[in-house]
């Protein structure tokens, strides 16, 4: 059954506003986020939010970071994403900083509707 993984970005104005919509009946999904803004974790990097999908959790994290660590502001989010979209095992990228957000691969987004929590 598919199941909808709402994207926390802190401050940023899409925090839980999408959702991936994610099917692991085929194949095995691993989504991990890693952030410049929200949480204790050291990062280089500024965005809000950076989503990565893969069939492994351990690849799915490790590039999380290392594309988060690439974004310092908004004008960085398209190479960032060259540069995770280019390793392998890595179907799909999600990159928030601000209000603004870049998308690619096999990915399905929606919008979450109701009340945060």
């Amino acid at each position: 059954m598919p199941v909808i993984v709402g994207i926390y970005a802190g401050g940023s104005p899409l925090s839980l506003k999408i959702g991936l919509k994610v099917d692991s009946t085929t194949h095995p999904v691993a989504l991990c986020t890693s952030s410049g803004t929200v949480g204790h974790s050291l990062s280089f990097g500024k965005a809000d939010a950076v989503c990565v999908m893969s069939d492994s959790c351990a690849l799915a994290d490790a590039v999380a970071t290392a594309v988060g660590n690439r974004v310092r502001s908004a004008r960085d989010i398209s190479s960032a994403i060259h540069f995770g979209k280019c390793i392998p095992g890595v179907s799909g990228l999600v990159v928030i900083i601000g209000k603004d957000m870049g998308l690619w691969g096999s990915l399905e987004v929606i919008p979450l509707r109701g009340k945060k929590c």
